[in-house]
């Protein structure tokens, strides 16, 4: 293998670990080391952005909280500022999370069903799986 080869499979590498989704107002991006960073959509300061070990953090996190949610909820976990109205916002867009948006005064998500979990019982990462996804332009 040439350098050249090795550099383009290389970069062809990086581009399939990362993956960057956008939805109405946040984002998430899967990052190459595993963690997944949600940030608002558009930004470029990382007072926009959280990040977590990985997606099944973000997971076990919106599993813990209340069937009706504030971003205060989301603050008693340590998360503080605008991120907790990041996070509440990212719950209610993203396929994964079944929730949605019942008050935007104090913002508060509800989540949809019981089980907290994924429509279809799949792992997002699971190549078999096929959410529903509003992508962003």
């Amino acid at each position: 293998m040439t350098r050249r080869e090795a550099t383009a499979l290389q970069s062809a590498v990086g581009d399939a670990l990362t993956e960057r989704r956008e939805f109405f107002r946040t984002a998430g991006t899967h990052r190459e080391d595993g963690s997944y960073e949600v940030s608002r959509r558009g930004a470029d300061s990382a007072g926009n952005a959280k990040v977590f070990e990985t997606f099944d953090s973000l997971r076990r996190l919106f599993r813990r909280l209340p069937d009706e949610f504030t971003a205060e909820d989301v603050g008693r976990t340590g998360i503080t500022g605008s991120r907790r109205h990041l996070l509440v916002r990212h719950f209610a867009e993203h396929p994964t999370f079944d929730c949605r948006i019942s008050s935007r005064n104090p913002l508060t998500a509800v989540k949809e069903s019981a089980s907290n979990d994924d429509s279809d019982g799949r792992p997002e990462d699971d190549p078999d799986r096929q959410p529903a996804e509003v992508v962003a332009d």
